[in-house]
């Protein structure tokens, strides 16, 4: 398994879903990053002012506020996760090929038919996926506008490792 398309994978899926991870990343990225503020934690803001006030003895941290520091650490890296959703999914929704172009040039072609936003193909181990290709951010390369009539046969290009990341091949039609 190549970590390269383990991470184009990963990528994929924000990619895949533009439209609706930039609602969600954006939402969500507001109360991530205010409940990993120092202050959110209970008494948090007590601690500042006392800190500020030199009025703290040499105790240290509190047991307490080792667990809320863990809490804030994981919202903050979940924070920043969802940032990173956000600009994907706003460069897919305008057209940028985050992923689609590395798995065109490293998927297996394969032959696929699309019904309406779903794309059925069949991997070289005998596995069918049903998979979305939806309408905002569909999964065809090089030409993103491409039409592809439902029911007829199309070329996918799919990674090996990870045959949910593919896209549909506009440039090739099944002989």
């Amino acid at each position: 398994m190549n970590a390269l398309d383990t991470l184009m994978w990963l990528v994929n899926f924000p990619a895949a879903h533009g439209y609706a991870m930039v609602f969600i990343a954006g939402f969500s990225i507001l109360g991530l990053f205010a409940a990993s503020a120092k202050t959110a934690a209970p008494g948090g803001a007590l601690r500042s002012i006392r800190e500020r006030e030199g009025l703290l003895s040499g105790e240290g941290r509190p047991r307490g506020q080792v667990g809320s520091a863990v809490v804030r650490i994981v919202f903050r890296i979940l924070a920043f996760v969802m940032l990173g959703s956000l600009v994907i999914g706003i460069l897919s929704l305008t057209g940028v090929p985050v992923t689609r172009a590395y798995i065109y040039d490293n998927g297996r072609p394969t032959t696929a038919t699309v019904d309406g936003d779903w794309v059925t193909f069949t991997t070289a181990e005998g596995v069918e996926y049903t998979l979305e290709s939806n309408f905002f951010t569909p999964a065809v390369y090089p030409d993103r506008d491409a039409y592809f009539p439902g029911g007829e046969p199309v070329v996918v290009r799919y990674l090996p490792s990870h045959p949910q990341a593919f896209v549909i091949d506009s440039e090739q039609t099944p002989r």
